[in-house]
């Protein structure tokens, strides 16, 4: 019997042309202090080729635009990418260009995706939705041109198993087209399987609203997103600081900034 039921790429596809709008202004995607991380992190140079994998509405490569030659951002959602092209002409940006591709499917007759063309390849807070991670960071190693530079931005989990359990159920309550949040170990791990060389790998923390995770969520996920919280031992409330604050419930969201380069030529 053949089975019919969405896959992850389908899921996210209807998830994110729910929701393209959110993305826009998204405190967490817009934020300076970590995209002016990422910039630190790479300095980008002028003559440089970019590509912003799951580019989603196009702020990683806004942030990178001034800075170097090209850029091609590519996502799986139409309807993402129609928001991106929308803020690229409103900010005046003339040398980002969007294309649909899912990572894990490129086009490989299409010249734009020729073998080792790219000197940055960045990702950011979308890793956690591919089907095929090790796939699809085989295929962003294969696109940089020798000792090019892979730049991840990502939610994840630290290495205690209740963190690692409580924060994926959340995340894909939010969102059905989530994966896996990894943790720093998996991610030193799977980029090395990979063919590259970590450079940086560090860890940070934002303290959220429960409401960043249930804004267009349908009532039973909500509702088994207050079970989780709510059922929760003093210590294991601490261990995700759980607080309430102006009524509202905020809790630690953890996040991973990784500099990896391409081994060999």
């Amino acid at each position: 019997m053949i089975d019919q039921s969405p896959s992850i790429e389908d899921r996210a596809r209807a998830v994110f042309s729910a929701r393209a709008d959110l993305y826009i202004a998204s405190a967490s995607h817009v934020d300076p202090q970590v995209l002016g991380w990422l910039v630190e992190m790479a300095q980008p140079q002028p003559g440089w080729r970019m590509l912003d994998v799951a580019t989603g509405t196009g702020h990683t490569a806004f942030a990178f635009a001034p800075y170097v030659a090209e850029i091609i951002g590519i996502d799986l959602t139409p309807r993402m990418l129609v928001e991106a092209e929308k803020l690229a002409a409103q900010r005046g940006v003339h040398n980002v260009r969007f294309v649909e591709a899912d990572i894990h499917e490129l086009p490989f007759d299409d010249e734009t995706f020729d073998d080792a063309q790219f000197d940055l390849i960045t990702c950011r807070r979308a890793a956690h939705h591919f089907s095929g991670i090790q796939e699809a960071l085989v295929e962003m190693v294969r696109m940089l041109k020798p000792q090019g530079l892979l730049l991840i931005d990502d939610r994840c989990v630290p290495e205690d198993d209740f963190i690692d359990s409580v924060m994926n159920r959340l995340d894909w309550l939010h969102d059905e087209s989530h994966v896996r949040e990894y943790r720093p170990s998996q991610w030193q791990t799977m980029l090395e399987e990979a063919g590259c060389r970590v450079v940086t790998l560090s860890t940070y923390t934002r303290q959220r609203p429960l409401s960043s995770l249930t804004e267009r969520v349908s009532p039973h996920n909500v509702a088994q997103m207050h079970g989780i919280l709510t059922s929760l031992t003093p210590k294991q409330r601490q261990k995700l600081a759980l607080v309430e604050k102006d009524g509202e419930l905020h809790s630690t969201h953890w996040y991973v900034i990784i500099a990896a380069q391409k081994i060999g030529g």
